[in-house]
């Protein structure tokens, strides 16, 4: 028997398929008294109990009945050096960045800084059931070097990059075409592929970068296609409008980034609320990934994602906590205000889509279902263990649930890091107890 073996039992699900209705059993998997057999950080067998157990007698169980198990959430934008900044209050889009974020990242050119608040991700991301996240750094090259450090200490499958910026921000958080560049690339050539880390070529925003430096990202986007690309694209209307007075050559936001060559199916596209038509085609032919992000929309009031205007045209959508406008590090409570954000549309959000979406769905937007997002043998053993009876509406709740489906929806209209019973990243269990910070004396409002 191998020492790195272990079985986890309880109720299984996971999606082989993006669920076509409520009636679509044939999408997921759901055995009521299942197992997981896990060896090396890898799945090596899915199944019935009774049947795995005695495939592998001497395998210790790991018995989590009366829970669910299913694959480790994934988060497709979030910012690291906000984490401090999470819950500041009363701004839009581009004061919010000036008051409050663009000071706190300054703060990330100390390395000890940056490996603290990287570490302290990494632990809250464990403990509310997300096992892999798309992450922002700030400018510094050592912030993404403290991001990917401390990944690799729990060995996390993540994707991050050094943002690009190089004007309309502070100046000790510009880099230059040149050294954004420089940086860019050394952090690939020590990051990417190493171990379980992935790079994303990152300029902010075509707000915070000259042509010259999206120049540089479109030279570094060809030199790596095999690196995704993050940005952000029509999060604002004010934004949209002084982009295109930065831009005035562009026929539309979407047009500053082609025209530098930076879409493609890799590209992570964050917010995507106010498209043109013409920016419509252009993501549906490029096959760039928008990416909703409901609790920061919510918060900055942006505006309302079309997601079923865009699944229409066959886009691909991925659903992320945006972290720090997002407010909450909970991709179950991301599914909660996403549900709302589509009801005021006339757009239903069923619990089984919803699970499908931050689990294979967004896999399947970052092109890495074959690897992450579903519960298949030969795939890594991420794996989010959901009590939905974790709190006490949340129990009341479930006595008068009678379907999967039920449940699924208890889990994401009440549940939060209280109903992850445990995260198992690689195979290994990761839900501890976060170090609570020191809290500073308060000055009257």
């Amino acid at each position: 028997m191998k020492t790195d073996q272990v079985l986890l039992r309880g109720r299984i699900l996971s999606f082989n398929a993006e669920p076509q209705g409520p009636e679509d059993h044939a999408a997921y998997r759901y055995i009521e008294d299942g197992a997981i057999l896990i060896s090396s950080g890898m799945i090596r067998a899915t199944g019935a109990f009774d049947q795995l157990s005695r495939q592998a007698p001497s395998v210790p169980v790991a018995d989590h009945r009366p829970h669910l198990l299913m694959p480790g959430f994934i988060d497709t934008h979030i910012h690291y050096p906000q984490v401090q900044v999470i819950a500041s209050w009363g701004a839009q889009l581009l004061d919010w960045l000036n008051d409050y974020t663009f000071p706190e990242e300054t703060r990330f050119a100390d390395p000890a800084h940056a490996e603290a608040m990287a570490e302290w991700l990494m632990a809250q991301l464990c403990a509310h059931g997300t096992t892999t996240a798309v992450a922002y750094a700030s400018v510094h090259e050592t912030s993404a070097e403290a991001f990917f450090t401390a990944a690799a200490r729990r060995n996390m499958r993540m994707i991050g990059g050094k943002v690009m910026m190089d004007r309309n921000a502070p100046e000790a958080l510009r880099d230059t075409p040149q050294t954004g560049y420089d940086a860019s690339k050394r952090l690939i050539a020590r990051w990417h592929g190493t171990g379980r880390a992935g790079y994303a070529i990152t300029p902010r925003f075509a707000i915070t970068s000259s042509p010259e430096q999206l120049e540089m990202a479109g030279a570094l986007t060809a030199e790596h296609p095999e690196c995704h690309v993050q940005t952000h694209l029509s999060e604002n209307r004010d934004e949209i409008a002084y982009t295109l007075s930065l831009y005035p050559e562009a026929p539309d936001y979407l047009g500053v980034y082609e025209r530098y060559g930076l879409l493609g199916p890799k590209t992570l596209l964050g917010h995507s609320i106010h498209l043109e038509p013409r920016e419509i085609d252009l993501l549906a032919e490029t096959g760039a990934r928008p990416v909703f992000c409901p609790t920061s929309n919510l918060f900055l009031g942006s505006g309302l994602f079309d997601e079923a205007g865009l699944r229409a045209r066959g886009i691909c959508n991925a659903v992320a906590t945006d972290v720090g406008a997002g407010t909450s590090y909970s991709m179950l409570q991301t599914l909660n205000e996403a549900y709302k954000v589509l009801q005021l549309q006339g757009q239903k959000l069923h619990p089984l889509n919803a699970f499908h979406w931050i689990t294979r769905g967004n896999a399947v937007a970052l092109g890495l279902e074959d690897r992450i997002g579903t519960l298949e043998p030969g795939t890594e053993a991420d794996i989010v263990v959901l009590d939905s009876s974790a709190t006490e509406p949340m129990a009341l709740r479930m006595q008068r649930a009678e379907t999967l489906s039920e449940e699924l929806f208890v889990l994401q209209m009440l549940g939060d890091d209280r109903a992850v019973a445990e995260t198992y990243v690689a195979g290994l269990p990761q839900k501890h107890a976060v170090t609570r910070a020191p809290r500073p004396a308060l000055q009257p409002a």
